[in-house]
């Protein structure tokens, strides 16, 4: 019978490290380099949000280079799940969030935007 192991078949990376956000400030990956890989899936851990209105749009970005600022955002296609699935808001205390990229490029990233967070 087959065994089953994912733990063999992946290689996981720390994206953005586990931050307290009191603002709007955008939180931005390092460019992490995909080309040994059909797939990537970023895990989004959310703490406790404690601000009552916030909100937090998730986005994946590609790109030829190591260089982050001058990736653009996935097209739908290249994605497993979608950017709005990935977001989350004040209500989602303790949740996960996952979100897959199946594209080319040799280089992805992950931003998270707040919005209407304060300290």
């Amino acid at each position: 019978p087959m065994k089953r192991d994912l733990m063999s078949n992946i290689h996981p990376v720390v994206a953005i490290a586990p931050v307290v956000v009191a603002d709007n400030t955008v939180q931005k990956s390092a460019a992490i380099d995909v080309r040994k890989y059909h797939s990537v899936t970023f895990l989004i851990a959310l703490g406790t949000i404690a601000d009552v209105d916030a909100t937090f749009a998730v986005v994946i970005k590609e790109g030829s280079t190591s260089t982050q600022t001058s990736h653009t955002a996935v097209a739908a296609v290249d994605l497993i799940g979608t950017n709005a699935l990935a977001s989350f808001t004040f209500a989602d205390d303790g949740e996960m969030r996952k979100i897959g990229y199946k594209g080319a490029a040799d280089y992805v990233s992950i931003e998270i935007t707040p919005t209407g967070s304060r300290s």
